[in-house]
């Protein structure tokens, strides 16, 4: 691993220097100095050693609560239900530790490290992180980090996920069996190895199982948002071959409910409706939303705990935590004749 003393004698500087560059002190650093410096640091992944940062300042007692999943319309990941209440958890646990919270949206390696260079972040946790790029610079940072929602194919990565692909069965083969044979499935932009695309094999392998044949114009995807929600909406309640929806989070449900009673449409007479989350929203909505049950506080809470532990240097007998989804019935879909 790159050190200061190795960037220094590249550059044929003193540690100081480098220091200085790193924490944007350049009053006293030539120009072409700091260019030289900026492009060792970036070309090398340089980030200063927590271990050795944690002798001299002890624990910072920071952790990092990073998202990296920006959507296309909405920048503000905090604004989302979901997201609200699993940092609601995190930082509960938290400060039951005796650590604190910085919440930061990062949407480069670049951003990344600069976080990392000029914080003294005990750990992160990452919510909704692919296999890609970002995440192979991630596993270089030293840093410990435990992901939240990430279906990354490392076994040694800290991991606290959901069986999303049981709860897009659940929710499917409920409408199925309340007689429901043409069901949308309605979610954000599918991505390889993620959450969503769990959600949507669970929806066709409950529609294997009953002798229904998948349709890809039964699936819709847009960003998660009232207005984009409402919007879907208006665009089901123009089709009529359908009889019921599965909405791949509460948000969402809710704007489709919405879009549909502004088009005259009546749920669950008209077309039943399914969501995912069990957010308070599915209480809200009229009529009350059947939704699959999810605990984001407990994935918050939990992520904590096992970060912490390694942290504090404990043992982690279980990199991948699964926690359980059911089923919450409430007005949002009607039986109809099979």
């Amino acid at each position: 691993m790159v050190t200061l003393k190795d960037i220094a004698k590249e550059a044929n500087v003193s540690v100081t220097t480098v220091s200085n560059v790193i924490h944007g002190n350049y009053k006293r650093v030539a120009p072409e100095t700091v260019e030289k410096i900026k492009m060792i640091i970036e070309r090398d992944n340089y980030v200063p050693n927590m271990t050795a940062r944690s002798l001299v300042n002890k624990l910072s007692k920071i952790i990092g609560v990073i998202n990296h999943v920006v959507p296309e319309k909405t920048g503000n990941f905090i604004s989302d239900p979901f997201h609200s209440v699993v940092i609601e958890g995190i930082e509960k646990k938290l400060r039951e530790k005796g650590y604190y919270m910085m919440i930061r949206t990062v949407y480069s390696e670049e951003d990344l490290f600069s976080l990392l260079r000029n914080w003294n972040i005990d750990g992160l946790i990452i919510i909704g992180l692919f296999q890609d790029d970002f995440f192979e610079k991630l596993t270089k940072a030293n840093i410990p980090f435990v992901l939240i929602d990430s279906y990354i194919d490392n076994k040694k990565v800290l991991n606290i996920g959901l069986d999303d692909c049981r709860g897009g069965y659940l929710a499917t083969k409920y409408l199925i069996d309340k007689g429901h044979r043409n069901i949308v499935f309605a979610s954000p932009i599918i991505k390889k190895n993620g959450v969503v695309e769990e959600r949507l094999i669970g929806y066709k392998m409950a529609l294997k199982e009953a002798g229904i044949p998948f349709e890809d114009k039964n699936v819709y995807q847009q960003e998660i948002t009232i207005t984009e929600g409402i919007e879907l909406g208006h665009k089901l309640s123009r089709r009529t071959d359908i009889t019921a929806v599965f909405a791949t989070a509460d948000i969402l449900a809710a704007g489709i409910i919405s879009g549909l009673m502004e088009e005259g449409k009546s749920v669950p007479d008209d077309i039943s409706i399914v969501g995912f989350d069990d957010l308070y929203i599915s209480s809200l909505t009229a009529p009350r939303l059947t939704t699959i049950h999810q605990d984001p506080q407990e994935k918050g809470k939990v992520a904590v705990e096992t970060l912490v532990s390694v942290i504090e240097g404990s043992s982690i007998e279980n990199n991948n935590i699964v926690l359980p989804v059911s089923i919450v019935e409430r007005n949002s879909v009607k039986q109809i004749d099979k």
